[in-house]
This record gives C-alpha cells, structure tokens and sequence, in this order.
C-alpha cells in the first residue's frame, strides 16, 4: 500500500469554484461610471403637457398666463407671485411645471405640512437662484411661523432669522435671490387673509366639459400608444367627474384591460366593459358614491339626516364624506345640504332606480 506524506498531500491541487472573473480596473473605472452618468429610465410616460399650448381647457386662465409669462421676459425679471385653487386633480402642479419651462428656470417642489422649522425654509430659499421659482402646495397647511417668515421674503426678498435664544438672542437679514412663489391649494378659505393679498395673481382652475376631457385623453392615448377611437375617449370623458386626473387613470386602466382581452383598437364597448369592472357608471359615480345614495333613500326615506349619521350607516368617517363625495353628488345635482342635513334629489331616486315619492311636487323635472 502506497502511503502519502502530508507534504505530498498538501502539494494536491485544490479544486476551485468557478465564477466570474472580476473585471480589469481600468474596465470597473468606466463600468461605475458609466452607471452613475446613466439617465433613469421612467417606468411610466409622463401624460403633463409642457407647454401652454399643450394645456386643454381653462382657457381664460391661459390668456392671462401668456400676458405674465410674456410680460416678465420681456423686462427680464421674475413673473408675479402666483396662487392656483379649485379641486385636486385640475392641474395646479402642471400649471407651475410650465411656467418654470416657460420661464427656463428651475422649479423646486415641496409642501405645506413638511415646511416645520424656520430653517426648513431658509434652506430652500438660500439656494435658490434669479428667477427660479418654489412651488409649494397644500398651502394652506403651511405652519402659521412659517409664514410670518415669508411675509418678507415675497416682498422685500430679504429672510430675518433669529440667532440663538434667551439674553444673546440676535436677529439677522439674510438676502435672497429674486425668486417667484407658486402656492397651490384646494381650499383657499383656510388661507390667512395677509398671505392671499402677497399674491398678485391668483385664479381657481375649474371643472373640465367632457370636450376638453376627450381632447386630453386622445392626447394621453397617443403618448401611451394606445388606438383609441373618439367615441371610446368620449365614453371615458363623461365617467372622469370633470378632472383630467381621473381621465388618465381610467385611460391607463382601460389600457390595462384592452391588453389582456387582446384588443387591438380600443371602441366604445372596451370601454364600457373596463369602466363596469370598476363600478362607474354613466354619470361617473362609483360605488361609495351610490352607497350614500342608497343609503339616504331606502333607510332614512330620502332624508333629511345628519351627516354623522349618514357616515355610520355606511361606514366612512364624517369629513370623508364631506370632503371627498359630497361635493361631486351636490355638483350633479343628487344631493342637497340642508340645515336640518342631507337629503336626496328626484334626480338621485331616477339615478338608482327607485319610485319617486310623491313629496316633490311637480315643478322638478327629471334630466
């Protein structure tokens, strides 16, 4: 029997796991670099038009923003302060992101509640440069210190910090750059009255027509390359409750949906099936909102009742109800706000199919 010494055994090649050989260095160099310098891809076509001529609808608005825009690069300066309100989804953000493209400035976004501490915003307005411009919405949920600060950074665009605290407490002026403030809420009656009079400009964004709805969404569709027939862009315009947010998150859905049916150009009845998969009929209401309407009829006989009430028997807190479905079913007429509470219209008892009791008297008619 053949013996090995352990110096003959150690001198045995090992095997060894393979795997992938590391890259020469001057070869890793340009790999990490060339990562880095790399533009991100975006997942999702961004549907915001960037011009005003892109912008459908509020078109009194437009007017007056080609006279600012062109005023201010004629002399050279800043545009106006400017404050947009009107509900969510209208398009307060894509108005400043055109204004700043418009201006070739830089646009810095940020809101109302993250604004905590004075050098929160002294941060920002440190850095800003000539002519940029900060966009900060839910305005009116700024910080009530925070907008005593403010104040003299809109108008004289100089910023008063206080320095230390107690005996050696000490104010310093810090000057900024000539910057412009683009506020943006959805309720502007929260606002103070000494912050909505520093906006020389201001206006509120209103609903859109299903016209307008529909030149936006073929818009949207051509972006997404998606086939899309008018009378389908039609359909999806009337269930959009007049907000252009709505239109393309219904779009990407109806997308979604001719997808996997293999639809090849999306029509009318696409659209139809899609939007009943999501319970939104003709009118736009989905099924909270004909929940509360069900509701108010068939077990409090149409009101009127209480809005707290009304929140218990279906299960959504008060303000939800107030804030987010009200205003829509008040808008196309199903719902009144009464002293004594909420009741239903003769056009909510048609909507859901139910008798119309003989309390209206004649002079309401249906639509």
């Amino acid at each position: 029997m053949k013996w090995f010494s352990c110096y003959s055994f150690y001198k045995l090649p090992l095997k060894r796991e393979r795997g992938p050989r590391p890259l020469p260095m001057e070869k890793q160099e340009n790999y990490i670099e060339s990562t880095w310098a790399k533009v991100d891809e975006t997942f999702e076509t961004p549907l915001r038009p960037q011009t005003l001529d892109d912008f459908s609808g509020q078109e009194s608005i437009r007017q007056r923003l080609e006279v600012l825009i062109g005023a201010a690069k004629q002399r050279g300066d800043p545009i106006s302060h400017c404050l947009f309100y009107g509900p969510p989804g209208l398009g307060k953000t894509t108005l400043a992101n055109i204004i700043a493209k418009s201006m070739g400035t830089k646009l810095t976004i940020t809101s109302g509640p993250i604004l905590e501490k004075a050098g929160d915003l002294a941060g920002i307005l440190t850095n800003l440069q000539d002519g940029d411009i900060l966009f900060i919405d839910e305005i009116h949920r700024l910080n009530r210190v925070i907008e005593e600060y403010l104040y003299p950074a809109m108008e004289d665009f100089m910023l008063d910090l206080m320095i230390d605290s107690g005996p050696n407490a000490r104010s310093i002026q810090v000057k900024l750059n000539k910057f412009t403030l683009i506020g943006a809420t959805t309720r502007a009656g929260l606002l103070t009255g000494p912050m909505r009079s520093r906006f020389p400009f201001s206006c509120r964004l209103d609903y859109y027509t299903p016209e307008i709805l529909m030149k936006i969404i073929m818009r949207s569709s051509k972006i997404l390359h998606l086939p899309l027939e008018e009378t389908a862009a039609f359909e999806i315009a009337v269930r959009s409750r007049g907000t252009p947010r709505i239109s393309n998150n219904l779009l990407r859905w109806v997308r979604d949906f001719a997808q996997m049916k293999k639809t090849k150009v999306v029509d009318k009845d696409t659209v139809v099936s899609a939007l009943d998969m999501l319970a939104i009929d003709f009118k736009g209401l989905d099924e909270m909102d004909k929940k509360i309407l069900e509701v108010l009829i068939d077990h409090y006989s149409g009101g009127p009742v209480g809005i707290s009430t009304l929140a218990v028997a279906v299960g959504e807190e008060a303000e939800t109800l107030a804030e987010v479905y009200e205003p829509y079913l008040i808008l196309q007429g199903f719902l009144k706000r009464t002293p004594r509470g909420r009741e239903a219209t003769v056009h909510a008892y048609s909507h859901i199919g139910r008798p119309i009791p003989s309390k209206f008297n004649s002079g309401e008619t249906l639509v």
